[in-house]
């Protein structure tokens, strides 16, 4: 039992190092960088030992998906969770506080799922990282449920209707939020362009020479866009 133990133990250490060898490796290479061959190079192992870990280069990057979105969910997740009671803007203002500072907590991990893909990919069938993708995806649907009350306006007259959006993504938030119209979607959607392309302007370094303190632009870029909605 002691054996098995540490056979165990070394597994998951190995298996950590591999993880985080890849991210290192799409880091200063780009997605073309993780190849298994490359990575037991970096570890000192042999390429037939790897495979004793991950049979293929796309089961690695589908752990590694998982890995990054499960972060990501679970970093956003917990903001909702511990504003619970407050009024709508400072729940989306925590919410979007935490997807940026995961993001530049873990920006291999951020290029990983928002960037380049990784050439040649093939996901499993239903996806990599279905799960934690479907609650940041409901988080985001959160956000946009809150402040529908307000920023209904913003939408009058709006000619959306459900077919404008994937069936996939509709499956998953409206159960959830079945007093949400077309257009709230459309609204959760407005609210992730916003703070994606903010936080991808940092994340890839183009706002290193633009912006003296890119957190302050990020704090005030999230106040005007809750103001926008009709939010205090």
């Amino acid at each position: 039992m002691a054996n098995t133990g540490r056979r165990e133990r070394l597994r998951a250490e190995t298996t950590a190092e591999i993880k985080g060898v890849a991210l290192a490796l799409m880091a200063s290479g780009g997605p073309d960088a993780i190849t298994l061959r490359a990575i037991a190079r970096e570890m000192g192992m042999t390429a037939n030992a790897i495979y004793g870990y991950f049979a293929t280069r796309d089961d690695l990057v589908t752990t590694l998906i998982d890995d990054v979105y499960t972060g990501l969910a679970d970093a956003v997740d917990g903001a909702w969770a511990a504003t619970g009671g407050q009024d709508a803007a400072v729940r989306i203002q925590a919410w979007a506080a935490a997807f940026r500072g995961w993001a530049l907590a873990h920006p291999e991990g951020f290029r990983l799922i928002y960037g380049d893909p990784v050439p040649g990919y093939r996901a499993p069938d239903g996806g990599a990282a279905p799960e934690a993708a479907r609650r940041v995806c409901t988080g985001l649907t959160g956000l946009a449920a809150a402040a529908w009350p307000y920023a209904e306006r913003l939408y009058e007259g709006s000619a959306f209707e459900w077919s404008d959006f994937d069936a996939g993504l509709l499956d998953k938030v409206r159960p959830l939020f079945p007093q949400l119209p077309p257009a709230g979607v459309a609204l959760a959607l407005r609210i992730w362009g916003h703070l994606h392309g903010t936080v991808s302007l940092e994340v890839y370094g183009h706002l290193s020479r633009q912006a003296v303190s890119p957190d302050k632009l990020f704090r005030e870029e999230t106040r005007q866009l809750v103001r926008e909605l009709g939010l205090s």
